[in-house]
């Protein structure tokens, strides 16, 4: 296989030719390939970086040259070419998508990538809408669009079949559910002295996400200046837990300020901590987490969910997600006169839009006093027509 660098007088960018032989066939053939480069400007040397990738890519067998190819075998490629270039977190839950739902969904049918029509995408939309949610039927759009928006650069199709058919329409979530003052009470009560009281704690007090939280080592915490910085993250998909410095968006890496009953709640977990170190020296385990067993090892995320739905049906307590916490932490703040820009910024929300979107509804004392507010203006204004 042979591979060079062309130009086309009606086009801006740098093409890749490669001249091969097709397995089908037997014939020789050329495909183009944009490298998306534009060729005004020093950018020959940047066109010819790309040949070599393209290149390499096509000879270790990542793509495959022919229109022949099923769609199942070319979302397999696709998904592993693109690897190396998304996190770990992110390719496992893809790898869920395209392995336990669209796979198994098309494989039967054995459809060329070439084949596969805009009927066959409905088919599989209006199958999944039998047991799933729309909102992860689009997920699992998502992936098959990318895959074929693929298929479409290396000139194996000429257009995305997504993109024609009738999609769900995106659900906003409003099962989430808030504790109010007395449940949240009741509750700090009964996790006294429980494995994961703390983390309960921190998600009241901070509205803080379960990976957050997890993700929270000793080196985040800043005691001489009371404050901790939310920067790692640990998040389990499928079996496989994830750990990363990198939060979930931007606004969620931040800094949060640790008032005097916190500090106390940290010094309590730290003599913990030391004190199961020093009983099994030779065994106890430290990354330096601060939400550890009594082995040192980090309580996991699956853990958490459980045991806290545990403890909320042992507890006579209305059950409620875990991260129903972090909406009864913004709830609270509502209630206690913040306004939404402080919620954003305390809950770490991308943009204000989202924080609206959550808790307008429940912003009940804020609208009340605007219509006190109002009553008294058109009573007074009443009062001065009559004048």
């Amino acid at each position: 296989m042979r591979a060079t660098l062309q130009t086309k007088k009606d086009r801006e960018n740098y093409y890749v030719v490669l001249d091969y032989i097709d397995e089908t066939t037997g014939k020789r053939k050329l495909k183009w390939i944009s490298t998306n480069i534009s060729k005004n400007g020093n950018t020959k040397r940047e066109a010819n970086a790309r040949l070599k990738e393209i290149l390499k890519e096509y000879e270790d067998k990542q793509v495959d040259l022919s229109n022949n190819v099923l769609f199942v075998d070319y979302l397999k490629q696709w998904l592993e070419n693109h690897k190396q270039s998304i996190e770990g977190v992110t390719y496992d839950t893809y790898w869920l998508i395209v392995y336990h739902q669209i796979i198994p969904f098309f494989e039967p049918k054995k459809l060329k990538v070439k084949d596969v029509t805009p009927l066959h995408i409905q088919q599989y939309v209006n199958n999944k809408l039998k047991t799933i949610s729309a909102n992860t039927v689009i997920k699992h759009l998502w992936n098959i669009s990318q895959c074929l928006d693929t298929a479409i650069k290396h000139r194996i199709i000429t257009f995305n079949p997504v993109n024609m058919i009738d999609k769900p329409k995106k659900v906003r979530y409003t099962g989430a559910k808030s504790y109010n003052e007395n449940q949240m009470a009741k509750l700090m009560n009964a996790i006294k002295g429980d494995i994961i009281e703390f983390v309960i704690q921190f998600a009241l007090f901070y509205g803080l996400r379960r990976s957050e939280i997890l993700g929270l080592k000793w080196n985040a915490i800043d005691l001489e200046n009371n404050t901790f910085t939310v920067q790692h993250t640990v998040v389990r998909v499928d079996k496989i837990v994830h750990k990363k410095d990198r939060t979930k968006t931007k606004s969620s890496y931040r800094v949060m300020p640790i008032p005097q009953i916190i500090k106390d709640m940290l010094y309590a977990l730290k003599a913990k901590q030391d004190e199961y170190r020093a009983l099994q020296p030779n065994d106890y385990v430290d990354e330096g987490y601060i939400f550890t067993n009594i082995d040192g090892k980090l309580i996991l995320p699956n853990y958490v969910t459980k045991h806290f739905k545990y403890l909320l049906v042992k507890n006579n307590l209305p059950v409620i997600r875990f991260h129903d916490l972090r909406h009864s932490s913004g709830t609270y703040l509502l209630y206690l006169g913040r306004s939404m820009k402080e919620i954003q910024t305390w809950l770490g929300h991308e943009n204000l839009g989202t924080t609206m979107d959550i808790y307008a509804h429940l912003d009940l004392a804020a609208m009340q006093d605007i219509a006190n507010k109002l009553n008294d203006k058109f009573i007074e204004m009443g009062n001065k027509s009559l004048v």
